[in-house]
């Protein structure tokens, strides 16, 4: 390929071989991580690292309530995959949806008790898988280091545009 995205005439700027290295060792690890997770709450809490991620931001809302728009963009997912999921979550009894009432058009997913208590039984196990597979093996130091290259990665690709076409906003 010897045009640049946008069509012009420019040379991709192609990553040198420390950084191919490393981007391959961060794609392989965050792979695992995802992988390692997933299993961990599928065996133990019976669903999927998203899910509880789901039932986390519910946990921690006012009320335990959430706007369904507002849980798929801080998930990150489409309103499509969030239904689906909340569909799932409510057949389990630990998700339910309301009715907005500030606004008749929308809805809520609401954590329930049963949920609730579901996320408390599942967290220590969570904590556990995810402290043996990231902080157990790192130094303080690397710690932070890492602290800080999230939050830069993160603050890099915050959309800025609030016209963006994102998937989560569809």
């Amino acid at each position: 390929m010897d045009t640049a995205p946008n069509g012009g005439d420019e040379r991709p700027r192609w990553l040198s071989d420390d950084e191919q290295r490393v981007w391959r060792a961060y794609r392989h690890a965050t792979t695992l991580l995802e992988d390692h997770l997933d299993r961990q709450l599928q065996r133990d809490a019976g669903m999927p690292h998203i899910y509880y991620g789901l039932l986390v931001q519910l946990s921690q809302a006012p009320r335990r309530r959430m706007r369904m728009t507002e849980l798929a963009k801080d998930a990150k997912i489409t309103r499509s995959r969030l239904s689906h999921a909340v569909a799932r979550l409510e057949r389990s009894g630990w998700v339910r949806r309301e009715d907005c009432p500030s606004d008749r058009r929308g809805q809520n997913a609401y954590l329930t008790d049963e949920g609730y208590e579901v996320l408390k039984r599942s967290a220590p196990g969570h904590v556990a898988a995810v402290r043996q597979a990231v902080f157990d093996r790192l130094s303080p130091e690397q710690v932070g280091q890492l602290g800080e290259i999230m939050r830069l990665m993160a603050e890099g690709l915050q959309p800025s545009d609030p016209d963006a076409d994102l998937p989560w906003l569809r």
